[in-house]
């Protein structure tokens, strides 16, 4: 592995933790409690929350891992083999598909709808209770899960590599 890589691979490593850590703190708690506020003040919160979640901090670490995933990826099915391969090129694909992907397609699509909707309208109150809270924290957790498991699978194949390597 280069050392260019090699490097990115241990940023990845924390990168994948900090951004499951996140979204394990929505799935744990933040979403519980807004659920917990009276009227319409939880889904005003992540009317707010999800506007606000463009800044750079987050985003730049989100958006980069999917191009890191990618890198990564294809750099182990390239360049190495056996487990330290397999455990690479899972990682990053665990992260595109369980963490980026669900984003895309089911978060996302949550998020621009409860944005477009009026907070006085009872319709947005049976939508924020009804179908937002449970079916977004359920993919976020899936996204916390998968974060997890990329950090996890990621830092195995770098250890792996490292055993293999010469001393």
């Amino acid at each position: 592995m280069s050392p260019l890589v090699f490097y990115l691979a241990h940023f990845a490593v924390l990168a994948y933790a900090l951004v499951g850590g996140v979204f394990l703190a929505f799935s744990d708690f933040i979403m519980r409690s807004l659920s917990l506020t009276s009227g319409h003040g939880g889904a005003e919160a992540m009317q707010v929350i999800n506007r606000e979640v463009f800044r750079w901090v987050f985003m730049a670490l989100f958006l980069g891992l999917a191009a890191v995933s990618l890198v990564l990826i294809v750099h182990a099915a390239l360049w190495l083999d056996g487990t330290p391969a397999t455990l690479i090129v899972t990682a990053g694909l665990v992260y595109l598909l369980g963490c980026f992907a669900v984003t895309v397609v089911f978060n996302v699509p949550m998020n621009e709808a409860l944005a477009g909707m009026d907070l006085s309208q009872t319709s947005t109150q049976s939508y924020w209770t009804g179908t937002y809270l449970p079916r977004w924290t359920f993919w976020n957790t899936v996204r916390t899960i998968a974060c997890g498991l990329s950090a996890a699978l990621l830092l195995f194949g770098l250890t792996t590599l490292s055993q293999l390597l010469p001393a």
